[in-house]
């Protein structure tokens, strides 16, 4: 097959090309392309990964995530009242995030590809960590506001950045999984932070003259500290350039990944990666497809107010909240892995949103407590797994080269994560105990998400059939 015009082709290793050969000639090969077994070496190899790189950046992503939404336990503390929160105002801090959030996430990924990672990311970490900390001094709305802006932007460069790291070190197969390990630190912290709040508020509010949501800031903000420092020392860079492989293994990282693209080519500038993930239309659908997916996850920053209109105290408020994440993590987890087991993509989305939208109507459809507890833990529990399905798919279809891979999670995660900024308006008290205008929105986005799905899969079966017309000798085929 002759090259497109201006393709730059990776170097090979030896033991990249006899594996070439091999797989050429049928040999451990599924129908896209991708290895069925792996060598004593390559799980040899996985195996350190996943005891090195996977453990620090689930760390960061569980502190990142309770930094996060501390102002979401803060506010069952009367956060909202102590700082003389009206009308919105609440809303508004909670969304204003995401905009500082949204802005630094395509060049951060942007700089990653040419910055050691393990400098990149730590710092990062330590700049958030420094703001989350001193949000205890905050006095008012504007301060509040001014700090979750900033927290936002110091937090961008972190989450697309570990999603790049992923799928820079594992295959296709193995990508989704990760990335499903990797987003139980999320889960665990949102299951865990009600406990960890309401263990702060009940020891500690009032201690010193400072309130209990002032408490949490500051030792969630510390711990973190803690943990960019260590991040320093235990991350990797890219495969090539990571300090704790040796130099057969850092080969053999960089060729299976190498092996594993469709329609590989090699390093590139950072624009033309821009480029070329901003004129490839299935970034769109991508994105669209996060999209319409976080917006229906807007009850992650509401699910603490949600469980409080079933009518219990405080403290039991809060440890309601923890059992819906622990079953997400679990089933994340098993979607996941499944997705990737089976080389599937489609069905699992669409069958894990079916019982996400039961979740949705059963919510609003009753007021039985029992009923609707149960609800929360359908929406919640078959949600996640999603997540990490369209993710890892954007990093198999769209990894042509680094750049265009980094550019494209970010841009996907960032519009994804768009939704953020205005789903907290369809979550009014008002509209309490029911959230009738948010459960039937989170139906609507559900289907959205089902249809982009089937529709990116017409598209892969096409370029498949595309790719096997131009090149009879063709092996390597896009996931659906």
């Amino acid at each position: 097959m002759a090259s497109p015009p201006n393709e730059v082709k990776p170097k090979l290793s030896v033991e990249h090309i006899d594996a070439l050969d091999k797989r050429q000639n049928g040999v451990h090969l599924d129908k896209f392309g991708a290895a069925t077994e792996l060598s004593p070496e390559e799980k040899s190899l996985v195996k350190k990964l996943d005891l090195r790189m996977m453990p620090i950046l689930w760390f960061m992503y569980f502190m990142n995530f309770l930094d996060r939404n501390a102002i979401v336990n803060g506010k069952i503390n009367k956060m909202h009242k102590d700082l003389h929160l009206v009308g919105t105002q609440y809303n508004t801090c909670v969304s204003i995030f995401f905009v500082g959030y949204l802005v630094g996430q395509v060049p951060s990924n942007m700089l990653l590809t040419r910055i050691k990672p393990s400098h990149y990311m730590a710092g990062w970490t330590m700049a958030w960590a420094i703001v989350s900390t001193l949000m205890v001094l905050v006095k008012d709305y504007h301060g509040l506001l001014a700090c979750r802006l900033v927290l936002g932007i110091t937090e961008a460069p972190f989450y697309p950045g570990a999603l790049f790291m992923i799928s820079s070190f594992y295959t296709r197969k193995e990508t989704a999984t990760r990335m499903s390990v990797f987003y139980t630190g999320n889960l665990l912290a949102s299951s865990f932070s009600g406990l960890i709040a309401a263990g702060i508020f009940a020891r500690l509010d009032g201690k010193h003259g400072l309130e209990g949501w002032r408490w949490l800031f500051l030792i969630q903000g510390v711990i973190t500290v803690l943990v960019a420092g260590i991040a320093y020392f235990i991350l990797p860079n890219a495969p090539l350039q990571t300090r704790w492989l040796t130099p057969d293994e850092r080969q053999l990282a960089h060729d299976r990944i190498a092996q594993d693209t469709t329609q590989k080519k090699g390093k590139v500038d950072v624009w033309k990666g821009l480029r070329e993930s901003a004129l490839d239309y299935r970034t769109w659908v991508f994105a669209l497809m996060q999209n319409l997916h976080l917006s229906a996850n807007g009850f992650k920053n509401f699910l603490p107010t949600v469980v409080q209109t079933l009518g219990f105290n405080t403290t039991i408020t809060l440890v309601l909240t923890c059992p819906p994440y622990l079953i997400a993590a679990f089933a994340s987890v098993a979607v996941s892995w499944s997705s990737g087991r089976f080389n599937e993509r489609t069905w699992h989305i669409t069958l894990s949103k079916a019982v996400a939208i039961v979740g949705f109507v059963v919510g609003t459809a009753t007021l039985s407590i029992g009923s609707r507890y149960f609800a929360m833990v359908l929406f919640v529990g078959a949600t996640y797994g999603v997540n990490n399905i369209v993710l890892a798919w954007t990093a198999g279809v769209l990894g042509q080269t680094d750049e265009k891979k980094a550019v494209s999670l970010a841009i996907v995660n960032t519009l994804g994560n768009l939704s953020f900024v205005y789903t907290p308006y369809l979550w009014p008290d008002t509209d309490a105990p029911r959230f009738g205008k948010a459960m039937y929105a989170s139906v609507g986005f559900s289907a959205g998400v089902v249809l982009c799905a089937w529709v990116m899969r017409l598209v892969l079966q096409r370029d498949n059939k595309k790719i096997r017309a131009t090149d009879n000798e063709a092996i390597n085929f896009y996931m659906y």
